[in-house]
């Protein structure tokens, strides 16, 4: 079976990697393949018995009408079929699965990837991203020809209902009371106005300042994913302020959350896990600690001194959905920025992320740097972290950057202490920090992640790492 699928996804260059199959639009994908994806999840959920599905789409070039051919696939097939007014983030998408008590969903996004790309993203009837097993189930039915006829498309819109929920899971006492200043820089994708039509519906004194708040399909030139190189503009605007003044950073569809503090200090995705980790624990929530592999070592101190179980996982948020599905997780997140917090839907949400974090300053009346300054405190690490990402000539020149870290060495003076294979290939350095390899899962891309204790020495070990790559 595993052969089969692998010849499908050959075929017809379908490849499905750690949240969903993405493609450069015009390329590989096409209104066909996106046809033939849609057929195969069709197929699936009607075997499951399934009778509703969802289908919303972002802000990248087309993918509307890419959402409403999946949309008339899927209605072909005889299921009921919900289709977005407008784009939307993907968690709102995600919430509407739950809201309208569908047994599925689909989001045509991209996520953080460049313009150029497309994706179709499988929610389950959970409200979440597929697991590894919904998606395996999908992919062995790839190859039919995807109906085309019959059926009827419905609207729907879900952002009053959104709305409602978001607030179900916040203080908005607390939040109503706060007169304080927050950025938001949708970078142009389907986060524009969402959290300001929060910030006006919900009643709150904020003053809400937008940044590239008009929808746009090339994210002004820039990478839509909230790490420091895309983020010029509103870590310039962020020198001129003061704390506790900060800024939230979406990708382009807005399930993951970066920020900028005031002074236009990045404030890292890790950084914000610990944050927020600590923010729930405070306000009385208790339960499992979910982290991916790239994930900083801090989150693993932080959850110990609380008394909270760590749990592990290779890179993806599906695999965090696989352990929130089994109950008793208070918050799981990856390096990426995308994270889910207990009483929420089993998804990452940038604007309730968002809206935490500003819950966070609220209630402590302190910035974000100074609460996790007195969290490196409490679990005594000093915490300095990048990432490159290193884009090669093909997947064959991937693998033999691999092939050449697998025996690990000493670099910028750290002796390497042990080695993990979870995901990509780890060196530890002891105490001092760590360095992982790993192929992205949607480019031909090698990405190298590095925590130490300072920036100078991150910066090192990275500059070896790259030359011992080849790169």
């Amino acid at each position: 079976m595993a052969d089969e699928i692998a010849s499908n996804q050959s075929r017809l260059g379908i490849q499905f990697g750690t949240d969903g199959w993405r493609a450069i639009i015009g390329d590989q994908f096409t209104f066909a393949n996106v046809g033939r994806v849609a057929q195969a999840y069709a197929e699936y959920l009607r075997e499951q018995q399934g009778k509703k599905v969802v289908v919303g789409y972002d802000t990248r070039f087309m993918a509307g009408r890419f959402a409403r051919t999946a949309a008339e696939v899927l209605a072909a097939n005889g299921l009921e079929v919900h289709l977005s007014k407008s784009y939307l983030p993907t968690p709102a998408l995600s919430f509407a699965v739950k809201h309208l008590e569908a047994d599925g969903g689909v989001m045509i996004t991209a996520s953080h990837n460049p313009a150029e790309y497309l994706g179709f993203k499988i929610k389950g009837p959970y409200a979440g991203s597929a697991t590894p097993a919904l998606v395996a189930e999908v992919e062995k039915r790839l190859g039919s020809e995807p109906k085309t006829s019959g059926g009827t498309l419905h609207s729907f819109d879900v952002r009053k209902a959104y709305y409602d929920f978001l607030a179900s899971q916040l203080d908005m006492e607390t939040l109503r009371a706060y007169q304080g200043v927050m950025y938001h820089d949708s970078l142009g994708g389907a986060g524009a106005g969402w959290l300001a039509g929060f910030v006006k519906h919900a009643g709150l004194k904020l003053e809400l300042r937008e940044l590239h708040a008009v929808p746009d399909p090339l994210f002004y030139g820039v990478h839509p994913e909230p790490i420091p190189q895309n983020q010029f503009t509103i870590m310039t605007v962020l020198k001129a302020e003061q704390d506790p003044t900060f800024a939230v950073v979406n990708d382009g569809d807005a399930d993951r959350v970066g920020a900028v503090l005031a002074g236009g200090r990045h404030f890292n995705s890790h950084q914000i896990f610990a944050v927020l980790l600590k923010h729930l624990h405070h306000k009385g929530c208790t339960g499992r600690v979910v982290k991916t592999f790239s994930t900083s070592v801090v989150v693993d101190k932080l959850a110990r001194k609380l008394g909270l179980e760590l749990v592990v996982t290779p890179i993806g948020f599906k695999y965090i959905t696989d352990e929130m599905l089994k109950g008793g997780v208070l918050i799981g997140g990856e390096e990426s920025g995308g994270i889910g917090v207990a009483g929420h839907i089993p998804e990452r949400d940038g604007l309730l992320n968002a809206l935490l974090l500003l819950e966070s300053v609220a209630r402590t009346g302190k910035s974000l740097g100074q609460q996790f300054a007195e969290i490196e405190a409490e679990v005594g690490f000093k915490h300095a972290y990048n990432r490159i990402d290193l884009r090669l000539p093909s997947m064959e020149h991937i693998q033999a950057a691999m092939a050449r870290v697998q025996t690990p060495q000493s670099l910028a003076g750290h002796q390497v202490s042990g080695t993990e294979q979870l995901d990509g290939i780890k060196w530890l350095f002891g105490e001092s920090g760590w360095l992982l390899f790993r192929p992205s899962g949607t480019e031909p891309v090698l990405r190298i992640y590095c925590e130490a204790p300072d920036d100078p020495t991150v910066n090192a070990i990275l500059a070896e790492a790259r030359k011992l790559v080849g790169a």
